[in-house]
């Protein structure tokens, strides 16, 4: 039996980061614009600390202004939410993204409700949310659905009148995708912790997303033959004395029945980073009137 094919999150990620700075170097060139991104570390959290830093190099090597705010773990509400105020009125800043989790104590929709829309480079802010969820210009999408849906585009082309299964509902990935695929003509469902017979409601799909935050969950006999497997999971298992990443799909079993599959690592995680430099890209195009530049 032929293996799936795996698709390359990284090698379309650097396509995107080396057209998002191309792009920002024609706004320097063009109006004197320089996009310009803060990012927010409440705490001392390592995996935070690690793909903060991450994002900030990437953002510098495309081109883009970075600037990191890092809080000490005791940090006050109000603090915070002084900070991005600030930050709202800093015309040398496109983009703002407060690193989640917070601290407890820290209530996050107040913290991503106090962002500017026109700033909110995560996509998480309710006015963002809601013009994705109604089909209306000008969101700012989150950027895991955004790089599902690219990489989904890349190897399939249309989408349209696919059967598209979505595993999970956050507002984080689930549901922005589930809004991203119905944009693109699927027939999208939305599968939960509740949801009856996951494994029959999977073998109909000809698109599988899994975002569930559990280990290897989906295996290789829920999958339909030939489908696309998109995996968002990023999951530490033990390895003998170490640990490894898996996803949210048993890869041995799922590359065995799919069309092709994304591998964890290297698969949806350097399209999020991506797609957040190109979201930035296009915050500083319209905070200076400019047309969304084509990347």
């Amino acid at each position: 039996m032929t293996e799936a094919v795996v698709i390359d999150g990284k090698a379309l990620a650097l396509e995107l980061r080396q057209g998002v700075g191309r792009a920002a170097a024609g706004l320097k060139a063009d109006h004197g614009v320089i996009p310009g991104l803060a990012v927010v570390l409440v705490g001392e959290d390592e995996a935070s600390r690690i793909y903060v830093r991450s994002k900030g190099k990437s953002a510098e090597e495309a081109g883009l202004r970075s600037f990191h705010h890092g809080l000490p773990e005791d940090t006050a509400e109000e603090d915070l939410l002084a900070l991005v105020h600030d930050l709202n009125g800093a015309p040398d800043v496109n983009g703002i993204l407060v690193q989640l989790p917070l601290p407890p104590g820290i209530s996050p929709s107040a913290v991503i409700g106090a962002i500017d829309p026109a700033k909110d480079v995560d996509g998480f802010h309710v006015v963002n949310a809601g013009r994705l969820a109604t089909g209306g210009p000008g969101a700012l999408v989150p950027c895991t659905p955004q790089g599902c849906l690219m990489l989904l585009k890349h190897h399939l082309g249309t989408l349209s009148g696919l059967n598209a299964l979505v595993i999970g509902r956050s507002n984080i990935v689930g549901k922005p995708l589930a809004a991203l695929l119905l944009g693109e003509h699927c027939t999208v469902t939305v599968a939960h912790s509740r949801t009856r017979d996951l494994p029959a409601v999977s073998a109909r799909a000809d698109i599988l997303v899994a975002a569930t935050g559990r280990a290897r969950m989906v295996k290789g006999d829920w999958i339909k033959p030939g489908a696309t497997v998109i995996d968002v999971g990023i999951n530490r298992v033990p390895d003998g004395d170490r640990t490894r990443l898996v996803g949210d799909v048993d890869f041995g079993s799922a590359v065995k029945v799919a069309g092709a599959i994304t591998p964890v690592p290297g698969g949806v995680g350097p399209m999020t980073i991506a797609c957040l430099l190109r979201n930035t890209l296009i915050a500083a195009a319209r905070q200076h009137g400019l047309e969304d530049p084509e990347i």
